[in-house]
């Protein structure tokens, strides 16, 4: 097929997605674009990066980024932020919901006094305000929960296509080459596998938890129609995530998807997810010890003992001296004089530690890294409690929480405008839900028309 054509019928299709998802009727304002747009950006390639692919010249650097991109994301914050403002929502309520992820960005803000880069820090601190903005926006919706799943789609709408057409018909935007190897690779819309690799993780246990939800409503052509639509994008998603050759997303989105199931089985005790929790981990553990089941595992997915270096660049970067218990400041540890010795020992020239927690404790310390782990503790707790309640959202935030725990063991997620850190904020988040039920009483309650926001 040629390229054009393959082009115009990839469009055409994504067209009638978007016509589809509108003809349902969504309970959600115009408002759910600005998150939309921001998962899109950091899900796929910068505006910077966009523009060079059109040809079009934008200077950046490491430490500074590029003025585009920082306009861009300034301005879909900004227009979050007026969202909020017209909402009127209470941000005491945010704070007291959501003490523990307040004391971690609060901290994190601080850090900034010891930051050999000040403004860079702080610079890097207010991007990352844009994840919570963004959730606050879903979580004020009419309907959170229908709100979250429109998101999710309609970034799927154009992530999913976008990358199949530029891997198989346009090679020179979709396929690159492995900076430790040098081997061909498929990045498809985003800028390396392990980015598409992520995309894959997050929209493919989306589309699985939704399949998993929609076959538990009764039968009807609604539902048939639903559960076509779901598996034919979860096995879109799966083989893109084949293509990736990204094994950290590989087996996230696997465990993610055996505690979704386990959960949802009948001899399951839903107030004991805790004990099973711990139960599996001392499992592991015994089994690590017995059996060596790491060094298996390695050996199934085609690794090396190194995880292709990771373990090496670990031990390197503990070699760096650090303030152990306040860290290097906020997203500041790969800056400057730091990051320029490890290039002198890797020619790869990394630019994270490839590990999560390794990466938080860089940058905030010992200090840091505790908050982190209280954090996640604290998600899994809401994620138990509402099991009881609100059980199909509930199996998806711990679903997602496990994915999240494991994924950030070899790459780290927790930082910047990463996609899986943006979600991390989705099923951490707790916010009472909106009076009103639907689109109409929201424009018709003391709260003015967020639309207006893109028409004025």
């Amino acid at each position: 097929m040629p390229p054009i054509l393959a082009f115009v019928l990839t469009v055409g299709f994504i067209i009638f997605l978007f016509r589809r998802d509108f003809h349902e009727k969504p309970n959600v304002t115009s408002a759910l674009w600005i998150p939309i747009a921001w998962f899109l950006i950091i899900g796929s390639r910068t505006i910077t990066a966009w523009l060079n692919l059109c040809g079009v010249s934008v200077s950046g650097s490491l430490e500074d980024g590029s003025p585009a991109d920082a306009a861009v994301y300034c301005a879909i914050i900004v227009a979050g932020v007026c969202v909020l403002k017209r909402r009127r929502i209470n941000l005491g309520e945010i704070l007291r919901n959501n003490r523990l992820l307040a004391a971690f960005l609060i901290y994190c803000l601080v850090s900034i006094l010891w930051s050999d880069f000040p403004l860079i820090s702080f610079k890097r601190w207010i991007k990352i305000l844009g994840h919570p903005i963004m959730a606050m926006i879903i979580f004020t919706e009419p309907d959170p929960e229908e709100a979250l799943i429109r998101l999710m789609k309609r970034c799927a709408y154009v992530l999913i296509p976008i990358s199949i057409l530029f891997i198989k018909y346009f090679p020179q935007w979709g396929r690159g080459f492995e900076q430790w190897t040098g081997t061909a690779e498929n990045i498809g819309i985003t800028t390396n596998k392990n980015d598409l690799g992520c995309d894959c993780l997050i929209l493919g246990f989306f589309f699985f938890w939704c399949f998993l939800k929609t076959w538990s409503q009764e039968k009807s052509p609604a539902r048939r129609n639903e559960l076509l639509f779901c598996a034919g994008f979860l096995g879109t998603t799966l083989w893109l995530l084949k293509a990736a050759h990204s094994s950290t997303s590989l087996v996230s989105l696997g465990i993610a998807m055996a505690l979704v199931l386990f959960l949802g089985l009948r001899f399951v005790n839903r107030k004991l997810v805790g004990v099973y929790v711990v139960t599996g981990i001392v499992m592991l553990i015994f089994a690590e010890a017995t059996f060596g089941i790491f060094s298996q595992a390695l050996q199934i997915l085609g690794k090396d003992p190194t995880l292709t270096d990771r373990t090496l660049l670990w031990h390197e970067v503990l070699k760096i001296p650090i303030n152990p218990v306040f860290g290097t400041g906020f997203e500041s540890f790969w800056l400057g004089d730091r990051l320029q010795k490890l290039w002198d020992i890797y020619w790869w020239h990394p630019i994270q530690a490839h590990n999560g927690y390794l990466e938080t404790y860089l940058n905030l310390g010992l200090v840091g890294l505790v908050l982190m782990i209280g954090l996640i503790i604290s998600t899994f707790r809401k994620g138990s409690r509402m099991l009881l309640d609100n059980f199909e959202f509930a199996r998806f935030r711990l679903g997602f929480l496990a994915a999240f725990v494991f994924y950030n063991w070899t790459e780290a997620a927790i930082k910047a405008l990463h996609p899986v850190w943006f979600v991390f904020y989705l099923i951490a988040m707790d916010y009472p839900k909106p009076r009103v039920k639907t689109v109409e009483e929201f424009s018709l309650s003391e709260e003015p028309n967020v639309a207006k926001i893109f028409t004025s």
